[in-house]
C-alpha cells in the first residue's frame, strides 16, 4: 500500500520600510504593511485550511495526519498580529495527529555561509517548536529543499532522524521520488524526497 506524506511550508518574510539616510528611528521593519498581508493571507488561506485539516483530522479519527514547516518568523507574526491563527496551529499541535519539521528559525540560506549560524537558528527553531507545539522534531526540512550530503552529515549529527529533499526529474535522474534513500556515511538518515508533480 502506498502512503502519500501531505507537508505544507508556512512562511511570510518581514517586510523591510523605506529606510533613508535622514532616518533615525530604529525600526527598519514596515509593521503596518507586515500586518496587513498577515491578516490578509491568513484570512485567505491559513484559516480556511487550518479548519479543514482539523475536520479532516477529526472525521477520520487520527487516521488522516500531515506536517508542517513552519518558520519562526511567521510564528511570531502570528503571535504579534493575528492570535487567532496562532491558535489554529495550536488546536492541530494538540490533535497529536501533526508533525512539525524542524527549519532555520529566519528561513534563511545561513547553511551556504555558516556552519555555525546554521546550528545556532536550527537549536532556535528546535525551541521554538517544543516551547509552542510541544513536540522535539525529528525531520529537518532545509530552505527550498537546499540539500547535499554534507548537509545530510551535519543534521544526522544534530539528532534528526530524516530530511526532505527535493524530488526533481534533473536532481533524481532515473531514480523514483516514491523510495526512501540514505546518503553516504549516513545509513541511519532517512532522505524524504518531495514528489514535485503532486505537489
Amino acid at each position: 500500500m502506498a502512503s502519500v506524506c501531505f507537508y505544507f511550508q508556512v512562511h511570510q518574510p518581514c517586510r523591510l520600510r523605506r529606510y533613508s539616510v535622514f532616518d533615525t528611528t530604529p525600526n527598519y521593519f514596515d509593521d503596518y504593511k507586515n500586518q496587513s498581508i498577515c491578516r490578509k493571507v491568513s484570512d485567505k488561506c491559513y484559516l480556511p485550511a487550518n479548519h479543514l485539516l482539523l475536520e479532516l483530522i477529526q472525521k477520520y479519527q487520527g487516521a488522516f495526519r500531515v506536517s508542517f514547516s513552519i518558520t519562526g518568523v511567521v510564528l511570531d507574526q502570528f503571535i504579534q498580529y493575528y492570535p487567532a491563527v496562532y491558535d489554529s496551529f495550536k488546536a492541530l499541535a494538540d490533535t497529536g495527529c501533526v508533525e512539525f519539521l524542524a527549519e532555520t528559525y529566519y528561513h534563511s540560506l545561513a547553511f551556504l555561509y555558516s556552519r555555525e549560524e546554521f546550528t545556532e537558528q536550527v537549536n532556535l527553531h528546535r525551541k521554538l517548536v517544543r516551547d509552542h507545539f510541544g513536540q522535539a522534531p525529528q525531520v529537518f526540512r532545509n530552505t527550498e529543499l537546499i540539500y547535499n550530503n554534507e548537509l545530510a552529515h551535519l543534521v544526522s549529527q544534530l539528532g534528526f532522524k530524516a530530511v526532505l529533499c527535493e524530488g526533481a526529474d534533473h536532481i533524481l535522474g532515473y531514480r523514483s521520488p516514491s523510495f526512501i534513500y540514505h546518503p553516504p556515511r549516513c545509513p541511519q538518515l532517512a532522505l524524504l524526497l518531495k514528489n514535485y508533480r503532486l505537489s
